[in-house]
């Protein structure tokens, strides 16, 4: 797949606000032909499914910074997990925001 494909909702549910809100920072940021509604909170962001490559990825990681004060690390261990999908990355940014 690539960066034109989007995944409908997952089967768990509809996209919460803060993911909605996370997604259209990701389609804002990468100016992504994809509307932030029509991205899978389950599917994979990096790679398969939404189609981000480690550039995209430190783009995002910038845009999370700037916008939530949360630092994310090139040489975290657990980045393939927080990046997995939208989902996990939401819930780390929620977990660790600056409040």
């Amino acid at each position: 797949m690539n960066k034109l494909t989007a995944h409908a909702a997952p089967e768990s549910g509809a996209m919460t606000a803060p993911e909605a809100e996370l997604a259209q920072l990701i389609v804002t940021t990468l100016n992504l032909d994809v509307k932030a509604a029509e991205i899978n909170p389950g599917a994979p962001l990096y790679g398969e499914g939404l189609g981000l490559d480690s550039i995209d990825i430190l783009e995002v990681a910038l845009a999370i910074s700037k916008t939530y004060g949360l630092k994310l690390r090139s040489d975290d261990g657990d980045n393939r997990k927080i990046f997995a999908s939208l989902h996990s990355l939401n819930q780390h940014i929620q977990q660790h925001r600056a409040k």
